[in-house]
């Protein structure tokens, strides 16, 4: 120890507080903290799988859909500035439409804002075969056009997660007729960081060993994707239940817990090439970072892209690191960066994600008009 650097301190002080300490005292100390957040975690578990909640909010009217994947039209009852939100293709969209105490979109549809929302759905026999260029040039771009027709005026982008990147290169394309462009969370360089490179390299040759089975399925499951976001931060998990497992069954907290609980394990599978490039293009080859990811031929340069730009990172994000996210707001000329002291998912969810992300990015969307 210590394999951080920033454990350094922590692994010092421990060193001394443990002087003159037992070993035999501590051993059967550690081992009953273990047993005690072992079973408190379980129950967490079993309390989160006999839990009655279930999703009710009315689902949008769908305005357009291109095989799986649909767009849904949140202004049905007030219109505003349109705008098309771009979610990750390996989450459903509804993160955005939590539920009514936690739904972005619906309280952007109430403050001067028309939100359409994206939903890629499962990848069906056609999408499966999609690389991320066909999805951007296909029904990325198609729903923007539709969104157009139907505001009948120009329409921004938003894009959460790798949604982001894939908005970016659709604002790249049709820069002319977009006023602004708002990414959230968004990676860019995957090799930022103390560890990025590694981790990096680790991405590549992890999806090198799951390659036959990618391709003989025509996509990555969604367990696997779940249970590569779990090793990310593999402490969290027993955290949360432990936490949830002390809470009223049938409170406020409890009932947002089982909503964004559901929605994670709500994934979807990713379409073989997709995986190959976000594993091997991305993570592995960093080439967004190094100037060498092209769509339709043209390379995609933030640093070139002169459109108003508003970005936040979330500094406690472990998904995308805030270092490869500041990348790409320090690469675009007219970014309006914002540094909120939240998680990835947090940022959109949470209690304070009103006042930190719905409303400025509310008032941001009503001055491109």
């Amino acid at each position: 120890m210590p394999w951080r650097k920033n454990l350094a301190p922590a692994v010092e002080a421990l060193r001394k507080n443990l002087t003159g300490i037992d070993p035999d005292a501590f051993r059967k100390a550690v081992d009953a903290v273990a047993l005690r957040q072992q079973s408190d975690t379980l129950a967490g578990i079993l309390r989160y799988r006999k839990h009655a909640y279930h999703r009710n909010l009315p689902a949008p009217p769908v305005v357009w859909q291109s095989g799986a994947v649909r767009l849904f039209d949140y202004g049905t009852q007030a219109k505003g500035v349109p705008v098309l939100f771009v979610p990750s293709l390996i989450n459903r969209s509804y993160v955005l439409d939590l539920s009514e105490r936690a739904s972005m979109l619906r309280y952007l549809a109430g403050h001067g804002i028309w939100p359409f929302l994206l939903d890629w759905g499962t990848p069906g026999e056609i999408e499966r075969r999609f690389t991320l260029e066909d999805y951007i040039t296909g029904p990325l771009e198609g729903a923007f056009h539709a969104v157009q027709s139907l505001a009948g005026t120009r329409v921004a982008i938003a894009g959460y997660c790798m949604g982001g990147l894939l908005a970016l290169a659709l604002a790249d394309r049709q820069r002319q007729c977009l006023p602004g462009l708002a990414l959230l969370a968004t990676p860019w360089d995957f090799h930022a960081g103390e560890d990025g490179k590694k981790q990096g390299q680790a991405a590549k040759v992890l999806f090198q060993s799951l390659a036959p089975l990618v391709d003989g399925l025509g996509e990555m499951p969604a367990d696997i994707l779940q249970s590569l976001f779990f090793f990310l931060s593999p402490f969290q998990a027993a955290r949360k239940f432990r936490a949830f497992a002390a809470l009223d069954p049938k409170s406020a907290r409890a009932q947002d817990f089982m909503a964004l609980e559901d929605w994670i394990n709500d994934g979807t599978a990713l379409a073989a090439p997709v995986a190959r490039e976000c594993f091997l293009d991305w993570y592995g080859a960093n080439l967004p970072a190094r100037g060498e990811w092209k769509i339709a031929g043209r390379t995609l340069r933030p640093e070139n892209f002169d459109r108003p730009a508003f970005l936040c990172i979330p500094s406690q994000d472990y998904i995308v690191p805030p270092a490869s996210a500041r990348a790409l707001a320090d690469a675009l000329p007219q970014a309006e960066t914002r540094i909120l002291a939240s998680g990835h998912i947090g940022m959109a969810v949470s209690a304070q994600a009103r006042d930190t992300l719905w409303r400025p990015l509310a008032e941001w969307l009503r001055h491109l008009v």
